[in-house]
């Protein structure tokens, strides 16, 4: 049996991983003198780069971020020149380049929290056998920051970088644990692409009454998932840490008990006092 980390199915060709929503231009935004719209453009052609997406032509990129071809073509000549994407001459395609690495490499070797994390996210994937996450929320979609798999039977390893749909038990942890005026904006934000309201308010009731949030084979069949929001000890705002696996390994009851509360532990050992959610 395949195992999805968090409930999220990773085959491109069933539910595939987070997509943007696109409702105009990529990049553009109300009119402020601060705001620097080529370069948002730009940031947003390299976002276009997901794992079952690595090469994309320029035509790809007007469809995907709804920028017109020739803005397209002067943006992936500029991002090439400056080596954050790389071109292939057999395919008329392009595939990030070593510069978007070290811009990652940067953010992750200076989170404090994944660095914290890691020790006790380790006891939790050896003592549950799940695969446990840590992550953010990154526009419409939880970002892995850091991922530990504790048994052989989550073969499928997905990594850091990992972009994880908000239905999932870490993306239903993250908008429960939200205040609710910036879960609304977000909501709205997101139009058609939101989890369901009613999957919402269960979020939220489940985090309210017992400190966790749960998927139990709702986003991939027999997958079960339980997360947790917090804010992090090292000032660095919103995480969510969450761990999931195979029906079998994690069975609903185990998952709502002894991992949820080693879950629970976990957690306190990351979070600003008073802060947990």
């Amino acid at each position: 049996m395949q195992s999805f980390l968090n409930g999220e199915n990773p085959n491109p060709g069933a539910s595939g991983p987070a997509r943007r929503k696109r409702t105009g231009a990529a990049g553009d935004a109300p009119a402020r003198p601060e705001f620097i719209t080529a370069l948002a453009r730009g940031l947003a052609l390299l976002r276009c780069f997901q794992p079952n997406t690595p090469a994309l032509g320029n035509q790809d990129l007007a469809r995907l971020t709804g920028l017109p071809k020739a803005t397209v073509s002067r943006l992936t000549y500029t991002l090439t020149e400056l080596g954050y994407l790389r071109y292939h001459g057999d395919t008329g395609k392009y595939s990030p380049g070593y510069g978007v690495l070290a811009l990652g490499f940067g953010l992750l070797a200076g989170l404090e929290v994944r660095e914290l994390a890691r020790s006790a996210m380790t006891a939790l994937a050896q003592a549950t056998g799940g695969a446990v996450a840590l992550g953010a929320l990154d526009g419409d979609a939880m970002v892995y920051l850091e991922a530990v798999h504790g048994s052989s039977a989550l073969y499928l390893r997905l990594p850091v970088g990992y972009r994880a749909s908000l239905d999932t038990a870490m993306g239903r942890a993250c908008l429960a644990g939200l205040p609710r005026a910036q879960c609304d904006a977000l909501l709205a934000r997101l139009g058609g692409a939101a989890p369901a309201a009613d999957v919402i308010e269960r979020a939220a009731d489940e985090l309210r009454q017992g400190g966790c949030c749960y998927a139990i084979g709702e986003w991939q069949e027999g997958i079960n998932a339980v997360a947790v929001p917090f804010t992090s000890i090292t000032g660095e705002g919103r995480f969510v840490l969450s761990c999931g696996g195979p029906e079998h390994l994690l069975p609903e009851a185990d998952l709502r008990g002894r991992v949820a509360a080693m879950l629970r532990a976990a957690v306190a050992q990351l979070s600003a006092p008073g802060a947990v959610r």
